[in-house]
């Protein structure tokens, strides 16, 4: 690849900066014009513990966080520690000279010795140390010093002169110490290019914007990571559209609060995440028996129990297709990246009040805190879908049998309009009957609205050639898809006929598809980040297929070289 395809990975204690420094980084490159995707890792607490933040900047389009880094900046001992292995010949080394470290000798490792933390105590401020790195790293790597800096004078702007004078301080005195050393490396962040109408933006925000955008009336959510930030963002942006927000006093109340909304009449959301999910599975089989639109976006994040929150994982996709007793149907999507964010969220709302049902949209812990540059969204051309209502002609049947399965909604306080909505199996007017045949026909009218969706829901994409014969296919969801394209990239390359279907309509399942594309691959490979194999297990289900299951479940995303090497072994 090329070099100035870079990867840049900063590392160091919580707390000294490590994320602010990435998010600088990125946003330096994205005003220069590049491509921009990031991947974060931090811990729990507040304070301390393993920080890790990795830029990939490119003149083209990026798909995936990439294998590892070509360049990287260790703040502190541990984060040394826990990458020195990846320190291997032809990588550039940038770390705290002076600090709590002494590195060891790598031979072939282009290394540049930076006094970050003594430099920050000299201009007056520890704070700083993040600063003096990103000074060097500028100078070293073809960072736009002034872009750089504009960046980072933006976000301290209301910090007052002071700050201000102490961070210019570092950073000119990280430039001045990259600009003595002898660089010997080939990399450098790509040229600046025309600056594109593009936003940089993370999952979480982008989910939130989506909201927005898609007209979103009502948001309630209790705080919970990976997902808070989705709730922070229409937080500061939903009373400007008129909309309301709530902090519920947890789960279970946020969800009925939706629920409550949606039935007055409001487009309603939620976000949360796997623990979440769970309080609120008896709730999603309300919305599913009453028929009352609702969007839930979980971002999912390491579980069971508490698990690991702030770490990636794909693991509740079982929760958010089969979670709730009785069968309760419900659509179930999941992002690739940023921009699926935006526009699945809208998509989400729209579903969610066309068919009045549930709709629950997967994204992920590194996907949610990932920033990536996505074309600037026009709202003039966001398509709106509004819920069915009731014309206020003749007798009123909240439920009432319809050749699309899908009834006319009426407000409260609509004159004629009034109807029972409870949990209960219910008549055409929403009266509790239970009577045999009834029930029957009842679920056959929830059901088929399911396959309505399905009929009308754009195919899933195919990389590669269609119709073409494959040693192998690979299926994958969420997050990963965007590692897997870069991976067939790589096969296809190498002379390897592979190709893949990226299903974003995870439930109900699109099996038709995936029989047509299995029946042209001699093997089908099913990557996905949790232990079970959870959609492999689906499709052991629903199809024929007999998937090869591809799983980890370490808190971290795969890379394309992962997906490329686990291929070569199937073959």
């Amino acid at each position: 690849m090329s070099k100035n395809d870079l990867i840049i990975r900063v590392a160091g204690e919580g707390g000294e900066g490590v994320i602010s420094a990435g998010d600088f980084i990125a946003a330096a490159c994205a005003r220069a014009g590049l491509e921009v995707y990031t991947f974060k890792t931090f811990p729990a607490e507040i304070r301390g513990g393993y920080a890790m933040y990795q830029t990939r900047v490119s003149d083209n389009k990026i798909y995936n966080q990439g294998d590892t880094f070509d360049v990287f900046c260790a703040f502190n001992g541990e984060s040394y520690e826990l990458n020195k292995h990846l320190l291997t010949p032809g990588t550039a080394f940038v770390y705290d000279a002076e600090g709590d470290f002494e590195p060891e000798e790598h031979e072939g490792v282009f290394t540049y010795p930076i006094t970050m933390s003594k430099t920050a105590k000299e201009v007056g401020s520890k704070q700083t140390k993040n600063l003096v790195a990103l000074g060097a790293l500028s100078k070293l790597f073809n960072i736009d010093e002034a872009v750089l800096w504009d960046v980072i004078s933006d976000k301290f702007a209301k910090k007052g002169e002071e700050v201000q004078k102490k961070n210019k301080a570092a950073f000119e005195k990280g430039i001045e110490q990259a600009a003595v050393l002898q660089k010997a490396d080939p990399f450098k962040v790509a040229d600046a290019k025309e600056p594109k109408d593009v936003i940089v933006i993370s999952g979480n925000d982008g989910v939130g914007l989506g909201g927005i955008l898609a007209k979103l009336d009502f948001f309630s959510a209790y705080p919970i990571t990976p997902a808070t930030e989705v709730a922070k963002y229409v937080a500061t942006h939903l009373p400007k559209t008129g909309g309301t927000l709530i902090q519920a006093e947890d789960e279970i109340a946020s969800i009925a609060q939706v629920l409550g909304a949606s039935y007055a009449g409001a487009r309603s959301m939620t976000a949360t995440s796997g623990p979440g999910v769970a309080l609120m599975s008896e709730m999603i089989g309300m919305s599913t028996m009453s028929e009352t639109p609702c969007l839930i976006v979980d971002v999912q994040r390491g579980g069971p129990s508490t698990g690991m929150p702030t770490k990636h994982e794909q693991s509740d996709l079982m929760i958010a297709i089969a979670g709730g007793h009785g069968d309760s149907p419900r659509v179930v999507m999941a992002v690739e990246d940023v921009k699926d964010c935006i526009d699945m969220t809208i998509e989400g709302l729209n579903m969610a009040e066309e068919y009045q049902v549930p709709v629950l949209l997967l994204t992920d812990g590194s996907l949610a805190f990932s920033t990536q540059t996505v074309p600037t969204p026009d709202p003039s051309k966001v398509k709106i879908v509004e819920r069915k209502r009731w014309d206020g002609e003749g007798e009123y049947k909240r439920y009432e049998f319809t050749e699309d399965n899908i009834s006319p909604m009426c407000d409260p306080g609509t004159p004629g309009g009034m109807h029972i909505a409870t949990g209960l199996e219910h008549n055409e007017k929403g009266a509790p009957f239970m009577a045999p045949a009834h029930r029957q026909k009842m679920q056959d009218k929830r059901f088929n609205k399911f396959k309505s969706i399905l009929d009308n829901y754009p195919p899933a994409e195919i990389d590669g050639d269609a119709d073409a014969d494959a040693e192998i296919g690979i299926i994958t969801w969420g997050s990963t898809i965007g590692v897997v394209r870069e991976a067939i990239e790589r096969l296809n390359a190498e002379g390897i006929k592979a190709k893949a279907l990226y299903p974003k309509m995870l439930w109900p399942m699109p099996v038709d598809q995936y029989e047509a594309f299995a029946a042209k691959c001699d093997k089908i490979l099913v990557p996905e980040v949790n232990y079970q194999g959870q959609l492999s297990h689906f499709i052991r289900a629903e199809t024929s297929i007999q998937p090869i299951p591809y799983t980890i479940c370490g808190g971290l995303p795969f890379t394309p070289a992962m997906i490329v090497e686990k291929v070569k072994e199937v073959l």
